[in-house]
Parts: structure tokens; sequence; C-alpha cells
């Protein structure tokens, strides 16, 4: 009796543990990042530094909020960097002939949702896979951008307050990490609480059972593929408002960054299964990683290397970390 009831009481332990392994090995893995290059470099730490890392991770953790819930429909966005750049081009050809910044903001937010609702069409009402539709998205809306612009940057002119959107200081915090916090507490609140996260969820777990119990899955796999687009076209407006100018070749390799951080904080590849705090720490760690190789004065070229190493790490990790879940007793999808 007294080895069951031990066994009794130590479950609820191992089950949160096993509920949260990957958040928590995403964070010391953070951590272990964080004392590496305090440790290597003598400008990380200092005030300056961690404010540009948080401003530039700012439009990667916008969009890798959104790419959470499409991965727990068991989907992938590959397009999201060619929406950036479209967006961010389109946004600076149109201010340059004169029309206010905050019609702009709008328009461009209705185009992402518009190009994201176009592509979820597709994966979710004609079956065609989410990585052709989106492998698809990326070299047409690139081609786009490149087509409007002739691969030459746009200047903004004359737009104060469109410009303090990606570089203005809110008491003492830059005002795009300040958008991107707000953008990843509705995405946990989203998920956590509210029926859309629930479906969201349970569509990514068993597409088919959501639908025989009434769900309409095919809108929520189609409307996360919106949600993308939104989040792609606030990526693009923090980045053309940081920078002051629209460009084709803007956040080239963009996808890799926010698929890894997305992976890394614990999100199922194979759906059913999310979470918004690993991204935000995905996030930071890619973030932390990009700028402390720089800071080491590493070829910037080398983080593509690492990026990509942690992608292949994560998602074997994940696959292994999943696997044991299922196999031990852990809630399978």
């Amino acid at each position: 009796m007294s080895a069951y009831t031990e066994r009794a009481a130590g479950s609820p332990v191992a089950d949160v543990l096993s509920e949260h392994a990957q958040v928590l090995s995403i964070t010391v893995f953070f951590l272990a990042c964080l004392v590496f290059f305090s440790a290597t470099t003598d400008t990380f730490l200092t005030l300056g530094n961690i404010l540009n890392v948080v401003r530039q991770a700012a439009p990667i953790l916008v969009v890798a909020v959104a790419m959470t819930l499409v991965i727990i429909t068991g989907g992938i966005d590959l397009s999201v960097g060619s929406q950036v750049a479209l967006v961010n081009a389109v946004a600076a050809i149109i201010m340059a002939m004169g029309y206010p910044w905050p019609t702009v903001v709008i328009g461009m937010i209705a185009f992402g949702a518009l190009m994201g609702i176009a592509q979820g069409w597709f994966v979710a009402y004609q079956g065609i896979p989410a990585f052709i539709v989106t492998l698809a998205g990326l070299s047409i809306l690139r081609g786009f951008a490149l087509w409007l612009t002739q691969g030459y940057s746009i200047p903004i002119k004359d737009a104060p307050g469109f410009f303090w959107l990606g570089r203005g200081e809110f008491l003492g915090f830059p005002v795009p990490a300040l958008i991107a916090v707000f953008v990843a507490v509705i995405g946990y609140v989203v998920i956590a609480y509210t029926k859309y996260g629930r479906q969201v969820v349970a569509v990514g777990s068993n597409l088919e059972a959501a639908r025989r119990v009434g769900m309409p899955a095919k809108w929520i796999v189609a409307s996360v593929y919106m949600v993308s687009g939104v989040a792609c076209a606030l990526a693009g407006l923090l980045i053309a408002a940081r920078l002051g100018s629209g460009s084709s070749n803007a956040a080239v390799g963009f996808e890799l960054q926010v698929i890894a951080a997305v992976v890394l904080g614990g999100t199922s590849l194979m759906g059913g299964r999310g979470s918004i705090l690993g991204t935000v720490l995905g996030t930071l760690t890619i973030a932390v990683i990009g700028n402390g190789l720089i800071l080491m004065h590493i070829s910037p070229f080398f983080t593509q290397i690492v990026t990509g190493a942690i992608i292949l790490v994560a998602i074997w990790l994940n696959t292994k970390i999943f696997t044991t879940n299922f196999r031990f007793g852990g809630k399978k999808k």
C-alpha cells in the first residue's frame, strides 16, 4: 500500500515535468546562452545591447506567436518571410505616394489577412499540403515584392509617427518589443482561455474527430493562416518603421528563425500541442545567439549554420520527447 501511495503521490510531479519538459529545457538552454555570451564578451549584458536584442527580436516574436497556432494545427507556413517583405515594400511604396501612415498601417494589416486566408483556403478547403502551398507562396510573394521595387530600396520620408513604431521607446523600453509582448500575451490568452484556442488544439490533435463533433475544422485551419498573414504584416511594418525604408530583400531567411523559435519552444510538429511561453523563450534564444556571435566577431553568415543546426537538434529532441511521453503514459493526440 505504501509503495502504491508513493507512486501515486509522485505521479503529479512526473506529469508536470513531462508536460513542460521542452519549456524547461529551452529555459535552461537560454540561461546557458546568457551565461556563455556574458562571459565571452564585455558588452553583451550592457543595457544598450539588451534593448537592441529585444528590439530586433520583436518582428520574429510577432510572427512566431502566429506560427505557433499554425504548427499546433499540424501545418507550416514557409511563406512568412516573403509576406513580410511584400508588406514592407508595398507600405513604403504607398507612403511614398503621400498616403498617411495610419491608413497604410490599417491597409497593410488587411492585406496581410488577405494573403494568409488565400493560402489557408488552398490548405483547408482544397486539401493541398501546407508545405506545398506556402512553399509556392514563398516564391510568388517574394517575386511580387521584387517586381514592385525592381530590387531597389524604397525610402520612407516625413513619417515621425510611423518611425516611432520601429525606433521609439516608452518608459525606456523599445516600442517594437512592447508590441511583440502584447501580441504574445494575446496569443497566450487565446490558446489557454478561449474557445477558439481550444478548437485550434482540438483540430491539431485530430481534425476528423473535431469535425465530427461539430467544430468548423476547415475554417479553423484556414483561419490560422490568416492570423499568420496579419502577424507578417505587423512584422513588415515594424521593420519598415525601424529601417525607414521598404525592400524586397527584407526578412530573407526569416522563416527559418521563426520556425526554429517555435520548435525550440516545444510546439509539437505533429500538432495538437504548443506553448506561447516556449515560443517567447525560443525567440529570445535565437536573438541572443545571433547577437552574441556578432559580438564575438564571428561572421554573421555563421549564424545561418547555427540556426540550421538548432532546427535539426530541436526537431530531433521534439520527436524524442513526445515519443517518450506517448510511450510512458503521456497524452497522445
